[in-house]
């Protein structure tokens, strides 16, 4: 069944269309779904309403060299193109001979007979604070090192009011303490805050459901405000502290260096009270401080009792080991995560590993670079030594039975290390062996000093074969008597030598 629409909104899809406008430009405009627009002008075609030609003269300029491709052009430039592509995709899709400066002037015209409408916003106080950074300032030390810095600029949207910080890097932790300090500048916290889509703040941006870092979600809860991304590349959500960064830039900074970060942030401080807080705003018509003061501030949540915890923390790949790398230490993870993304959390004393839904799946002490750690509790146990490792396979070898204990430790004690593993053989015979028969087999390889296992196995292989015992005789009648064998009795006399014959 087709949609209804209210009479107004009809009116306004017939009243554009008589004025040339397409229907996709219509659609966008009153936030009505195209289908709906082209079932209504279609309505209107059939009772004879036809869209009026385009336009493709200026008067007093001649005719345009785009004549003919009007509804192409819009349909480009209502899509975010820009001349000099317009002017490509007509030159390679419809032939166009036209010169580049034609397409520039026929866009230029449509863009000024159809501006595009920015809606001016208004918060109460205490509503909303807009953040942004201000482009890289470097500093220069005695010795000319040089080292970016980047200026984060709060600005209250009802007063005006306005915090600076300069900070090194643009990550998650510069971030919230500099928008911690702002608050306790403010003396309160504002109930939204409206920031760019910083990749420390914003994992993925999107309009309508933003992913936020943990972290910085956790900081607004800590605070009770609430993080509002922009929409990307839309800087006129945020004009507010747009503004404001181009006055830090060419009222505060321009012309000037600074030879650290800390004469930086003094510079900022002073000039925020001596200037930016004294002036009379152009739009407000009220000195910034004192309608900040009597007006806004009261308005403002009040601060929390702490601040918010001073963690580390960050996305971080499983490895095939089972172990993820924080802080160039190695952590144990259970193995379940193998190849998947978890997320960290570190301080100086521990380490904590939890999975997308923000459990917690491994903890640690933290550990000096290039160690590895194994997860507490029944995840793991810390790396034995050889004389461990001995001890514990011994008793699981006694689990057995008396016999098979023997046997493992006659093992080792004639083969060193290297009977470890068969000792560790023989306890894994137990996953396919019973132990009462596995203890048998070991008292015939003991009895028969056998210390190899194959031979143990074929113990098990052939349990019906009993091992012999050979006794020795001790008379016989091919068998001496020993006396026979003392001196004197001639057994041991040697033969007589012949003579040696003389020469004469």
């Amino acid at each position: 069944m087709a949609n209804h629409l209210k009479m107004h909104v009809r009116d306004s899809i017939a009243g554009l269309y008589r004025r040339g406008w397409s229907r996709r430009r219509i659609a966008r405009e009153l936030g009505v779904h195209r289908g709906t627009v082209n079932l209504y002008v279609s309505e209107m075609e059939v009772a004879g309403v036809s869209k009026p030609a385009k336009v493709t003269t200026v008067s007093g300029r001649g005719r345009s060299a785009c004549e003919g491709h009007g509804e192409w052009i819009l349909e480009r430039v209502e899509l975010g193109l820009n001349a000099q592509r317009i002017w490509q995709d007509l030159v390679g899709e419809r032939g166009f001979a036209g010169s580049p400066q034609s397409v520039r002037r026929y866009v230029q015209r449509l863009k000024a007979s159809a501006p595009h409408r920015v809606w001016r916003m208004e918060c109460l106080p205490g509503e909303e604070v807009q953040v942004d950074f201000c482009t890289g300032w470097w500093l220069v030390d005695e010795t000319g090192r040089r080292r970016k810095a980047h200026v984060l600029r709060m600005v209250l949207s009802h007063s005006r009011k306005a915090y600076s910080e300069a900070v090194l890097r643009q990550d998650t932790e510069s971030l919230l303490r500099a928008l911690e300090n702002g608050f306790r500048a403010f003396g309160g916290v504002p109930a939204t805050v409206n920031l760019d889509n910083l990749k420390a703040g914003v994992l993925h941006a999107d309009w309508y459901d933003p992913e936020l870092n943990p972290k910085l979600a956790a900081f607004a809860q800590h605070y009770g405000t609430v993080l509002l991304p922009t929409r990307p590349r839309r800087p006129e959500h945020k004009g507010k502290v747009e503004n404001a960064v181009g006055y830090v830039e060419g009222n505060a900074l321009k012309g000037r260096k600074f030879t650290s970060l800390a004469a930086l942030n003094e510079h900022l401080r002073q000039w925020e009270a001596g200037v930016a807080d004294l002036r009379i705003h152009g739009t407000t018509r009220q000195q910034v401080r004192r309608h900040f003061l009597e007006v806004e501030r009261p308005r403002l949540k009040p601060l929390p009792d702490s601040l918010f915890p001073c963690d580390r923390e960050g996305p971080r790949q499983v490895h095939r080991d089972s172990f993820v790398e924080v802080d160039r230490a190695y952590y144990e993870v259970p193995c379940e995560y193998i190849g998947r993304r978890v997320w960290a959390q570190w301080d100086a004393r521990m380490v904590r590993v939890f999975n997308a839904r923000r459990e917690t799946i491994a903890t640690h002490a933290k550990l000096a670079a290039g160690t590895f750690s194994r997860a507490l509790g029944l995840q793991g146990r810390p790396q034995p030594t050889l004389e461990e490792s001995q001890r514990y396979w011994i008793e699981k070898a006694a689990r057995l039975g008396p016999h098979a204990q023997g046997w493992a430790e006659a093992i080792l004690e004639q083969r060193g290390l290297l009977g470890l593993r068969v000792v560790q053989g023989l306890v894994g015979l137990s996953r396919r062996h019973e132990a009462a028969s596995l203890d048998a087999a070991c008292e015939k390889a003991l009895l028969c000093g056998q210390w190899r296992l194959r031979e143990l196995r074929g113990w098990l292989l052939q349990p019906q074969i009993q091992p012999q015992n050979f006794d020795f005789l001790e008379s016989h009648p091919l068998i001496r008597d020993m006396d026979a064998y003392a001196l004197g009795t001639g057994l041991f006399e040697e033969p007589p030598q012949p003579p040696i014959p003389q020469h004469s």
